[in-house]
Parts: C-alpha cells; structure tokens; sequence
C-alpha cells in the first residue's frame, strides 16, 4: 500500500537533492525545524498543507507540482500491484 506521505516526502527530497541543497537550508528558508523537515522526507510526519507550501516555496516548487508528482508515484504503485488473471 502506497502511503501519502512516503510519497510526499520522497518528492519534497528529490527536489531538494536535485538542487544539491542541504537540510538545514531548505528548513531553515521554510521556517520548519531541520528534524521535522527530515521526518516529513522520511515519511514519518504528515505535514500541513501550510508546511508543504512553505516547504514548495523553499525549493522554488508549486505546490500543485509537488502533488502531481504525489500522484504520479501513488499510481504507479497501484499499477504495480495489478495482476493479469488468465481467462482460460
């Protein structure tokens, strides 16, 4: 089962990693807590939509692309688990 926010997260740190910024950059740009912040890349913490859209601001992200990207990764996962059963 794919979870929201392990997708969540995992987008939020590929776009902080594909900028090559640190934690403690991107947390200390979005008024979050460097650990926080880590357990929501983590999939730990839920974040409210007034962290993700600080923590899209940090990163220069929409929110509306972070979510897209969300959906994107939870739909390949259902895809994934799909199985093609024989008729026969």
């Amino acid at each position: 089962m794919a979870l929201l926010r392990e997708a969540v997260g995992s987008s939020l740190r590929a776009a902080r990693t594909e900028q090559s910024r640190t934690l403690r950059d991107v947390a200390r740009e979005a008024r979050v807590s460097l650990g926080y912040l880590s357990e929501v890349e983590r999939g730990q913490k839920e974040a409210s939509s007034e962290l993700l859209n600080s923590i899209c601001e940090a990163l220069g992200l929409q929110l509306s692309a972070l979510m897209s990207d969300v959906t994107l990764q939870i739909a390949s996962s259902e895809i994934a688990k799909l199985t093609v059963v024989d008729a026969a």
